[in-house]
């Protein structure tokens, strides 16, 4: 492979950060959190007497409670220091996890998985810009991508050994084992987050809620809530998919979900690198490729073979989204306002989480079933993919129009 320009002129550091791992550790945790009730919503469904479409909204219950805590939290720890935030932080999770193996009813598990939460998007949010702080300019979505690779090793590790656990010794082992995964990641982050890389917000409150006004980050926003609604209106329901129209046992879901997280890296990665050498073609042709893959999908998952071949797709397709999506974030947040607007950015994948289950709930209990599912999920990411054309032309336009205006007198 050839060398890039930017490679040539500042060749990446042999060896990353330990700082850098130790969010990865972090990520890895709460990302279990997030994940691993979707191998389990036929065992919760059963035993609290629910529906599932109903246990599915434990998965829109969670995204909304990142939505709604996310920028409320950035902004209450915006003057602490960023290593006391991520332990704290995790310190919630792991209380939060402990509530949902002893919850007694739906509605007790609901408020648990809402204040497990309430930490995911702050974490991810400042996560993100301390991960790129770590590294030079011209690695930055791949700090991001290095940093999220916990989430998709949570996806990797944590769904499917979710799944297997709530399959033999009980939904609520699954939790029990995640209070513990807290602990260590809480104890991994103290240890390796140096207090020479905290530097609290010392930008004014003013000038932070005006950069998420501005219309790039707005519309950056926007495609992450319609990438994720096409991803979960999918993922939330792959356990009744793969059993109730694609013929699988339940013991089969937990080794089908590995090829979904194995996925969910390799798009991490080459989603990554792609973004940083060409951050907007990146964007474009991830959505693209997330529209495509979904609608094939349709015609996928009628046949065992090709829908355990099209899981590990989607994994890729979905994560190779993400990096690219948050580094525009990021750029058109910069000079003000990055901590929130990259919390922002979380909510946001968060919101489009918690509207996609619902989706996908809507499909399967009033509208056309599960096997309408891909084909519906298709239209969140197009539209995100006709957002992103439009924002490239706005950004093309003020462009243009710049060096005219330090033309003029």
């Amino acid at each position: 492979m050839a060398s890039s320009p930017s490679s040539l002129a500042a060749p990446a550091p042999a060896r990353l950060p330990l700082a850098l791992y130790a969010l990865t550790a972090g990520s890895f945790g709460i990302g279990c959190a997030e994940f691993v009730i979707m191998g389990l919503l036929l065992q919760v469904a059963a035993d609290l007497q629910v529906t599932i479409a109903a246990a599915g909204m434990l998965v829109s219950g969670y995204a909304l409670g990142v939505f709604a805590g996310a920028p409320v939290l950035t902004l209450l720890t915006r003057r602490m220091p960023r290593k006391a935030v991520l332990l704290a932080l995790m310190v919630i999770y792991t209380v939060g996890n402990a509530a949902c193996a002893l919850a007694p009813d739906y509605t007790t598990l609901m408020i648990a998985r809402v204040l497990t939460s309430l930490t995911h998007g702050t974490f991810f949010g400042v996560g993100a810009v301390v991960a790129t702080g770590l590294v030079p300019e011209h690695r930055r979505a791949s700090a991001i991508s290095v940093m999220f690779s916990g989430l998709t090793l949570a996806t990797l590790l944590g769904m499917p050994a979710g799944a297997w656990l709530g399959l033999h010794l009980g939904w609520r082992s699954t939790f029990w084992a995640m209070t513990l995964v807290g602990l260590l990641s809480l104890a991994v982050i103290a240890l390796l987050v140096q207090k020479s890389q905290d530097h609290g917000a010392r930008v004014a409150l003013r000038d932070e809620l005006a950069t998420i006004g501005r219309p790039q980050v707005l519309l950056g926003l926007l495609m992450t809530v319609l990438q994720s609604m096409g991803i979960f209106a999918v993922i939330t329901y792959v356990q009744p998919l793969l059993t109730r129209v694609s013929g699988f046992g339940e013991a089969a879901v937990s080794p089908i979900l590995l090829l979904f997280g194995a996925g969910m890296i390799v798009g991490n990665v080459l989603g990554g690198r792609f973004a940083d050498r060409a951050p907007t073609r990146a964007v474009l042709a991830t959505l693209a490729t997330l529209t495509l893959v979904l609608a094939a999908m349709t015609l996928a998952i009628h046949s065992q073979v090709l829908v355990v071949a099209f899981v590990g797709i989607l994994g890729v397709a979905a994560f190779a989204t993400v990096s690219p999506l948050q580094l525009r974030v990021l750029r058109h947040a910069r000079g003000a306002g990055e901590n929130l607007a990259s919390s922002f950015n979380i909510a946001a994948f968060n919101l489009g989480n918690g509207l996609g289950a619902w989706m996908g709930g809507v499909v399967v209990d009033h509208g056309p079933g599960l096997t309408a599912l891909p084909w519906i999920a298709a239209l969140a990411p197009m539209a995100a993919l006709a957002v992103a054309w439009l924002s490239v032309k706005l950004e093309q336009g003020a462009n243009a129009r710049a060096p005219m205006a330090q033309a003029c007198p």
